[in-house]
């Protein structure tokens, strides 16, 4: 797969290149039940006790996620981040819940509540969503199996997915860059979800105009959930504008955000987090607003090469009805 942009990538090449970003997923895969859960964990603790700045950016707000409001108020997360599809997000959230409460049993009680993170994207053309498959254990199951290295394409919450007509689900991507004198890492991990196959770019080619022949008037209906993670020092409101770029990834594939889209980014740094009972909140010195166009550029980058990923990734998954969708690798070896 081709290389997006003049920024260089991590030595993986995913997310994981973020130190101690790690990725698990649980992949369900049998007859009309095509779907899964993938849990991102922002670092190896409590994330409760050590909360990570983040903020998100709602492109297009066709969704059903949780957190988001907390979010926007307080700007960190609280949990690890859960990916799934539409129906199975009241099920990962009561999960994270539990697993709150069973690291910190004040919870609730002489602590405050938690604010589970849950986004999801609709997996139903290839999975039966009316199924309910997604269980509190798939959760953990993801949890545990988190690492830094992981895999992209048809598994986990991108089992059943769709992208631009084809194959979809997960992709990751990293760059680096560098500001006074500091290397700094950002990295993407994408749910892809969305896009109608005309609408197809893959560096600058209008490779779904050639792939299809005709063009369908129907309406674009899908999602797309873009997760970018940094060590670069850099505030809540900071991230908001980090999470705003990869937009300009997305846009750069062909989306044009649809009206039945549900288009959603956060960002978040791993360069401090904020201590649950502390008084005061030690921070780095953050990086100037007028230097954050490294970021910016490694933000849309790294989205872009990430959805790329997810549709190189993939593969051909028939799921319910009878229904399929043919990986981008098998659609080009039967181009005319």
């Amino acid at each position: 797969m081709m290389h997006i942009g003049s920024l260089v990538a991590g030595p993986r090449g995913t997310i994981a290149d973020v130190a101690g970003v790690t990725v698990g997923h649980c992949t369900l895969a049998q007859g009309a039940v095509q779907t899964g859960v993938t849990v991102i964990r922002p670092h190896d603790g409590d994330v409760y006790r050590d909360k990570v700045p983040a903020a998100a950016c709602v492109i297009n707000g066709f969704g059903k996620s949780v957190g988001l409001v907390q979010i926007d108020e307080l700007g960190v997360i609280e949990t690890p981040i859960a990916l799934t599809n539409t129906f199975g997000v009241g099920t990962l959230a009561n999960a994270q819940i539990r697993a709150a409460i069973a690291a910190n049993p004040r919870i609730g009680r002489e602590d405050p509540s938690v604010n589970p993170l849950v986004f999801e994207c609709n997996d139903g053309y290839l999975n039966d969503m009316q199924a309910l498959a997604i269980h509190e254990a798939h959760y953990t199951s993801a949890l545990e199996a988190c690492s830094v290295e992981f895999e992209r394409g048809a598994v986990g919450a991108g089992r059943g997915m769709s992208c631009f007509e084809l194959k979809g689900g997960m992709g990751s991507a990293s760059r680096v860059v560098h500001i006074g004198g500091d290397a700094y890492t950002t990295g993407a991990l994408v749910l892809a979800n969305f896009g109608k196959l005309q609408q197809l770019i893959v560096e600058g080619e209008a490779l779904g105009r050639k792939l299809q022949s005709s063009i369908d008037e129907k309406p674009e209906q899908g999602s797309i959930i873009m997760l970018i993670a940094t060590d670069a020092p850099l505030d809540a409101r900071q991230l908001r504008r980090l999470a705003m770029r990869a937009a300009a990834g997305l846009a750069r594939t062909g989306s044009v955000f649809g009206h039945g889209s549900g288009d959603i980014s956060l960002a978040f740094t791993t360069a401090y987090t904020v201590p649950h009972d502390a008084d005061f909140i030690a921070m780095p010195p953050l990086i100037n607003d007028a230097r954050l166009d490294p970021l910016f550029q490694a933000a849309a980058d790294a989205t872009e090469q990430a959805i790329l990923d997810a549709l190189y990734s993939a593969e051909t998954v028939a799921g319910r009805n009878g229904h399929r969708r043919i990986s981008l690798k098998d659609a080009l070896r039967t181009r005319p």
